[in-house]
């Protein structure tokens, strides 16, 4: 009963000890992810991607096959001052400007900063950023005249701000806002196109004034003609006489007619002047425009190659990052295998020698106990102990002599002899044999050579 209660308690305990290791892994490993800022987890992720992104919230990341960062999502600020930009009529123009960018919470967008901008600091993502900006912003600009530009900002910044936004979302950034400052050309055209203007407006009001006048010296010539001819034929009739007068009076009607038409035909040469102008300058600007679209579209193919071969370069940078950053993470999930082996191989060395300890301990401590009995029945008489431990070696020892001649074989035995022997025939033979028992050492010998007296029964030495 007390050791299957010892049993649950311990497994109380484990099961404790389990609960606050799991805990205490959790809290430690469970990061934030801060309203400012985007938490990428990356390594064995279950979204399928390379990493995986959280704004807002927390994720616990597991230790050897997970690791995380952070993106920030604070706001960058870049000034952009395009300079010399070729518009679709070959005029190259200024385009100061400021672009406000960011890293973006879409769940797409935030899946390419993380495969792009990650572990990369502020200046070079601005500059990244800044690459594309120039790129699309010349692009655009190609694309327009300089009346579209000039006159429609609005339309303009709309068409830049779609133009820069798609190409940003490709890192995993998008366009916050944009301000143009102001646009000036080189040739000063966009001033001529004010000044244009003006003169237009000049000229309408002159051919206006001058159809006015016309209308009024016509008005007033036909009228005083209709006067005079009314008053002419009343004198007529009333006084032939004054034929003299009326020739007078025609011929001041005549001039005045005369007048009229001058004033009109001016009018109509200033009108076909001003229209040739015109028409002189359509051409002139049309050829330019033919000029302008091929430059441009050369402009175009030039700046996209760039463009694609920068989107390449940050692609491969990004690549090679996480791939480092992955293999990092292997070399540390196996050393930590090799760790973990090398302590488990030293564990069982170690219990093997203890095992080894612990027998030999035993073995010595039970003959510790045997000689201490033995002794204590010898009636604490060590030596007669000793004694009787001899005693019970002495039947090995002897045959352990006994085995020595044992398997000599007589017949196979040459012994040479000066014809000193005693023996008659054979004596040579036996006197062999006889020396060679005697050169075994006695029993008692033996028994002397470990310091132990042989008790009398079992016989003794004789002396020579």
């Amino acid at each position: 009963m007390a050791l299957a209660e010892s049993l649950v308690v311990i497994g109380i305990a484990l099961f404790a000890l389990v609960v606050l290791l799991t805990i205490y892994l959790a809290t430690s490993r469970y990061k934030l992810a801060p309203s400012d800022k985007i938490l990428v987890v990356y390594g064995n992720v279950k979204t399928g991607g390379a990493a995986a992104c959280y704004h807002g919230g927390g994720k616990i990341v597991w230790p050897l096959i997970q690791h995380y960062a952070y993106l920030d999502l604070k706001p960058m600020t870049i000034s952009i001052n395009l300079e010399h930009a070729l518009s679709q009529q070959n005029i190259r123009i200024n385009v100061p400007s400021t672009f406000t960018i960011g890293i973006s919470t879409a769940p797409s967008i935030m899946s390419n900063a993380a495969e792009r901008l990650l572990g990369l600091p502020t200046p070079q993502i601005e500059d990244m950023a800044k690459e594309i900006i120039f790129g699309q912003l010349r692009l655009t600009v190609a694309s327009l005249s300089i009346e579209q530009i000039n006159q429609d900002r609005e339309a303009f910044l709309r068409l830049v701000s779609n133009n820069v936004d798609t190409e940003l979302h490709k890192i995993g950034l998008y366009l916050i806002n944009v301000n143009i400052t102001d646009i000036t050309d080189e040739a000063d055209y966009i001033a001529s196109i004010g000044a244009k203007a003006a003169a237009v407006a000049i000229a309408d009001a002159t051919v206006d004034r001058a159809e006015a006048a016309r209308d009024g010296a016509v008005g007033k010539a036909a009228a005083d003609r209709a006067r005079e001819i009314e008053v002419a034929n009343n004198e007529a009739e009333s006084d032939k006489g004054q034929k003299a007068a009326e020739a007078g009076r025609r011929v001041f009607v005549q001039q005045q007619e005369a007048l009229a038409v001058e004033g009109e035909n001016q009018s109509r040469a200033s009108i076909a002047s001003y229209n040739a102008d015109l028409a002189e300058k359509e051409a002139e600007a049309l050829q330019r425009s033919e000029v302008a679209k091929r430059r441009a579209q050369s402009e175009i193919e030039k700046a996209q190659y760039n463009l694609e071969g920068e989107r390449l370069r940050a692609a491969e940078i990004a690549r090679e990052e996480v791939s480092k950053q992955q293999i990092e993470i292997a070399a540390e999930a196996e050393a930590e295998r090799q760790r973990r082996i090398a302590r488990g191989q030293a564990d069982a060395i170690l219990a093997r020698y203890n095992a080894e300890a612990e027998g030999t301990k035993a073995v010595l401590e039970a003959k510790a106990a045997g000689y201490q009995s033995l002794v204590k029945s010898a009636g604490g008489d060590a030596k007669a102990a000793a004694t009787l431990l001899m005693v019970e070696k002495i039947e090995e020892i002897v045959a352990r002599q006994t085995e020595a001649i044992a398997n000599l074989k007589i017949d196979k035995i040459t012994v040479w002899d000066s014809g000193n022997g005693n023996g008659g025939e054979g004596g040579s033979t036996a006197n062999f044999v006889s020396s060679l028992i005697k050169s075994l050492p006695p029993v008692h010998d033996v028994a002397k050579m470990a310091g132990v007296d042989l008790p009398d029964y079992l016989g003794s030495m004789k002396e020579e």
